[in-house]
């Protein structure tokens, strides 16, 4: 298990956890996977995975109160599996959080993709052989935007001095952010560069993301362009 990437998966439907158990582990991956947030609480804890699985309703300890027993304790990435796509659930995971999610009933192939996605911007192997640690959007030096300053060596964040815990996701999308100061991105562009879609995604993942984002660096420093996406302002 310590050369393969290790995933904990939650899911209380034995059939959709059996056979989501297998085809991961045909992909390479290591896998822990249990029927309720409470041993998937304890999962986490004892094993540490490289990343988490949550389906959103499960028993004991729903899906989103696990992502914020995860978030609570640790950056690990963690992906939310709904099986409603406009529920409120979905906003409710990402907000807890989670730096993705993916609809149920989903494609075998898609969930590895952005399981691999994910593991990517974490700067992890990804499982299975696969390599990819893509560079950052911004290299070398410290930007300062205001009280604002941003290490992008050492990947570290201060605001007015005092430390800004960012997770690697938050910290991707900071960076992109940060190359072009000044400049709309829309939330495609932000979903393309920072998630990886190489397709339209659910730009809720970008927004939610954003509101996080500006809740620790300050609700007045990303700019909300109506009609076109957001900016940093200078």
């Amino acid at each position: 298990m310590a050369d393969q990437t290790h995933v904990l998966f939650v899911e209380d439907d034995d059939v959709i956890r059996e056979a989501t158990q297998l085809a991961l582990e045909r992909d390479g991956f290591a896998v822990t996977a249990m029927p309720d947030g409470l041993s998937g609480l304890a999962a986490f804890r004892a094993d540490r995975p490289d990343i988490a699985l949550l389906d959103v309703m499960v028993p004991g300890l729903d899906g989103v109160s696990l992502c914020r027993r995860i978030r609570d304790e640790s950056t690990v990435p963690v992906i939310m599996l709904s099986a409603r796509a406009d529920s409120i659930d979905v906003v409710l995971g990402l907000e807890a959080g989670a730096d993705d999610y993916v609809t149920k009933p989903f494609d075998g192939a898609v969930l590895v993709a952005r399981i691999r996605a994910v593991l990517r911007r974490f700067g992890h192997a990804g499982g299975a052989g696969q390599a990819g640690d893509p560079a950052p959007a911004v290299t070398g030096g410290t930007l300062a935007f205001g009280d604002l300053y941003i290490d992008t060596d050492g990947m570290e964040v201060r605001r007015a001095g005092h430390p800004v815990a960012l997770t690697p996701t938050e910290m991707r999308l900071l960076l992109e952010f940060s190359s072009a100061p000044g400049t709309v991105l829309s939330r495609d562009k932000l979903l393309e560069r920072v998630w990886e879609y190489g397709w339209g995604g659910d730009t809720r993942v970008v927004d939610v993301h954003v509101q996080r984002l500006r809740q620790k660096i300050g609700q007045d420093r990303i700019e909300t362009v109506r009609g076109f996406g957001y900016k940093l302002k200078a």
